[in-house]
């Protein structure tokens, strides 16, 4: 085969195959999340593996916080208002307390009421372990921290995206200038990239 000619057939193939390895979700990182047992604003356990098998967003937040857990949680909102709208609904909103003596189920519910989301049943308030656990969960599962001090928790302002297997794959501002098209845009093509396998 004359080598102009063979250029010419292999050329559009590698662009065509190149393309193709280019679609789908792509993660900046892959950190597997550790087991951990909880309960929820119902009063119901859930751990990790009540979560398996659901794209879900996680976040750290307290309800007695008067700074960056209330943008936090509207922002969140805001993010369910707009996965709705795309037409996503195979997720779940998971909100860690990062002060579990003090929020109970009800304060929980309580505080999720106050934010008004389209959806209550994608969220998970959790609540239910210790001080210790919570604090260990955070900095090894999602590499963020938390800290409990004199008068208040201080925790990082992060969103994380965790797929379907449980591994955080992506984390985003949460508190502002939140990249709301690029989490619906990434949310949408994990769960596409989940159905697939």
């Amino acid at each position: 085969m004359p080598k102009k000619v063979f250029l010419s057939f292999i050329l559009p193939l590698m662009l065509v195959l190149s393309a193709c390895s280019m679609g789908g979700f792509k993660p900046d990182h892959k950190y597997k999340i550790e087991p951990f047992s909880s309960t929820n604003q119902h009063n119901e356990q859930v751990s990790l593996d009540d979560l398996k098998g659901t794209v879900w967003i996680a976040q750290f937040v307290f309800t007695n916080c008067d700074n960056v857990c209330l943008p936090m949680m509207a922002n969140m909102a805001d993010l369910q208002k707009q996965l709705q709208d795309e037409g996503i609904e195979d997720y779940k909103i998971v909100s860690f307390s990062v002060d579990p003596e003090y929020d109970t189920p009800e304060v929980l519910q309580e505080y999720l009421d106050a934010f008004d989301p389209v959806d209550q049943s994608k969220w998970e308030m959790l609540t239910g372990y210790s001080q210790e656990a919570i604090e260990k969960l955070a900095i090894g599962s999602f590499k963020t921290f938390v800290t409990k001090a004199p008068d208040t928790v201080i925790h990082g302002s992060g969103f994380s995206l965790v797929n379907k297997d449980g591994v955080s794959v992506k984390t985003y501002n949460g508190a502002e200038d939140v990249p709301y098209d690029q989490m619906v845009k990434d949310i949408k093509a994990l769960i596409k990239e989940d159905a697939k396998s």
